[in-house]
Parts: C-alpha cells; sequence; structure tokens
C-alpha cells in the first residue's frame, strides 16, 4: 500500500476511535476539536519522537499561559477605566509575549504549539459557558481548562504518533 493511502487509512480509522471517545465514554474529558489540533500539530512539527515532546510540551504549556490569563482577566472589574475589553486586552498581550519569549528556554522552544494549546483554552473558556469563573479555574476537576484540555491535547499528540506508526505497518 502506498504512503498516502496507508496514512489516509490510519488517520481516518484513528480519528472514528478518538470521535467514539469524545462523545462516548469521555465525553467531557476528551475533547476532539483539541486533540485534533494536537494530533496535526505533531505531524507540522515532523512526525517524530521530538515532536510528539514540542507538541505536549508546548502545548501544555500554552494552555497554562491562557490559564493564567484567563485567571487575570476574571479580575479585571466590569467598571474598569478604559473598560473591560481593553483590559482584556492588555491582559492577553502580556501573557502572550512571556509565552513567546519564554522560546529562550529550549523545552519551550515550539511556540506555534504553545500558540495552539493557549487558543485551545481560549476556545474552551469564551465558548462553554460558566468556565472562565475563578471558583472554576481554580477547582481540581474536569471542568477546569488547565486539565481537561491539557488531557486532550496529551491524547491528541498520541494519536498523530500512533496513526503515523500504524500507517507505517500499513504499507509493509
Amino acid at each position: 500500500m502506498n504512503n498516502l493511502t496507508a496514512l489516509s487509512i490510519s488517520i481516518a480509522c484513528l480519528a472514528g476511535l478518538a470521535t467514539f471517545l469524545a462523545v462516548g465514554p469521555l465525553s467531557g474529558i476528551f475533547f476532539i476539536w483539541a486533540a485534533t489540533i494536537a494530533w496535526a500539530a505533531y505531524f507540522f512539527l515532523g512526525a517524530t519522537p521530538e515532536a510528539l515532546k514540542n507538541t505536549i510540551v508546548c502545548g501544555i504549556f500554552g494552555v497554562f499561559m491562557a490559564w493564567l490569563a484567563a485567571i487575570q482577566i476574571t479580575n479585571i472589574p466590569a467598571t474598569a477605566i478604559l473598560g473591560f475589553p481593553f483590559w482584556a486586552a492588555v491582559t492577553v498581550i502580556f501573557s502572550v509575549v512571556v509565552m513567546c519569549l519564554a522560546a529562550n528556554i529550549p523545552a519551550l522552544a515550539t511556540i506555534p504549539a504553545s500558540v495552539l494549546g493557549y487558543s485551545s483554552t481560549f476556545a474552551y473558556l469564551l465558548q462553554t459557558p460558566g468556565k472562565l469563573t475563578k471558583e472554576i479555574l481554580f477547582s481540581a476537576s474536569l471542568d477546569n481548562a488547565l486539565v481537561v484540555i491539557s488531557i486532550s491535547i496529551v491524547v491528541g499528540a498520541f494519536f498523530g504518533q500512533w496513526s503515523g506508526q500504524l500507517s507505517a505497518k500499513l504499507t509493509k
């Protein structure tokens, strides 16, 4: 079997399994959209052991930076001078600068993976009612973006690796 066909079959089969998990037994714990973002990042970064590590480490770092920004955003009063949107934007600016400057640390040097984790976290927080609260952000629960998006990134990165491994077996 040629490489493209093998990879297509492997990704499709594992995407079916990931979907089953996301809408079935792991619903609310494993988000398919966050997982497929990490899955794609794994391939984009080269589909190597280093890509797996960078996708996971930098992806979770991005989640952490977004989580910190979200905590700060919950501290902005609605009546803040210049308005809530302005101060939320300033908070994001500072957190993104820190996240990008952290690339000076070799383990955090894969900025695109960090940005994917950051964006996935805010997607969850802004699109899921009730998640952008101090109570949820500080909870040790699966409602907390720091926990649930990190899980989805790790699982998604491994799905990327597994699809590459299955594809290699199918080409033999």
